[in-house]
């Protein structure tokens, strides 16, 4: 099992793929999340292969695009907020990206503390 150094366990950013190989879509994602919420952990996951069926997205890099994402959010900036305002934080913070053919993002935003929370009760 893969275990963090303690210097490294206050802020892990991680992905699916290699920074290399990140299209422009997910390369945004990462450094606006990252600038803005400052996270804590940031896991991103491209599942636009999921999709590429559907007519819409076939349209979108002939079905090749980034157009879907499952994003998990660590970040303090989430304190006292409601799962709503998160994900509107999130939602308009890719607003350019949404334009530029982004479809759908599927969240799980927590705070530091919930995190730990939940690793613990696991």
């Amino acid at each position: 099992m893969f275990r963090l150094h303690p210097v490294f366990k206050r802020f892990s950013v991680m992905a699916t793929t290699s920074q290399s190989s990140a299209g422009p879509i997910e390369s945004a994602i990462r450094s606006k999340l990252t600038l803005s919420l400052q996270p804590t952990a940031l896991i991103i996951h491209n599942d636009s292969h999921l999709h590429r069926h559907h007519a819409p997205m076939r349209a979108q890099g002939g079905g090749g695009g980034e157009t879907h994402f499952s994003l998990q959010i660590v970040s303090d900036e989430f304190n006292r907020k409601t799962t709503m305002q998160r994900h509107r934080m999130v939602y308009s913070l890719l607003s350019e990206e949404f334009d530029q053919g982004l479809h759908s993002v599927s969240l799980k935003t927590s705070t530091t503390a919930e995190a730990e929370t939940a690793k613990e009760a696991t």
